[in-house]
């Protein structure tokens, strides 16, 4: 039963930092729609550089939120805490840590030592809206954790 204690604790965890990661994605939005006062050269230098960073932290906030989504189905679905390369249990420190990441430490290092990142595990974008928009109403219980487990 700890187990199933701890899953639901990062599962309700994963969740609150999923809402929040949108609520702010939907807030930058707004602010990125608003319209700007016509000012001089410097003031437009200053706003497409606000722009850009703006687009950079929503990107950053965009693929966590993925990351996120991925470790309430795996918690869903029962292969929450494998590493995703090696298949290997990821450590409960590391997940407590970071609790949407889908490898293990030794896998980490060798995707940096590589180059690469966590696009990798080609995550279809064209389908994130419909799989979140799915996700949104589902609430994990005890009983789903007793099919997966």
């Amino acid at each position: 039963m700890a187990r199933k204690d701890a899953l639901l604790r990062l599962h309700e965890k994963l969740r609150e930092k999923r809402d929040e990661i949108r609520k702010m994605l939907n807030q930058e939005r707004e602010l990125g729609q608003s319209p700007r006062d016509v000012g001089d050269v410097g003031d437009d230098a200053f706003n497409d550089n606000e722009k850009e960073l703006n687009s950079q932290l929503m990107a950053f906030e965009s693929r966590e939120l993925v990351q996120i989504e991925r470790a309430i189905e795996m918690i869903r679905i029962g292969r929450y805490g494998d590493c995703e390369l090696c298949q290997k249990k990821i450590p409960i420190n590391r997940l407590n840590a970071l609790p949407f990441t889908p490898l293990c430490v030794k896998c980490q290092e060798k995707v940096e030592q590589a180059g690469g990142d966590l696009d990798q595990f080609d995550i279809d974008w064209e389908n994130a809206a419909d799989f979140e928009f799915r996700m949104q109403e589902m609430d994990l219980t005890l009983g789903d954790l007793d099919q997966s487990v």
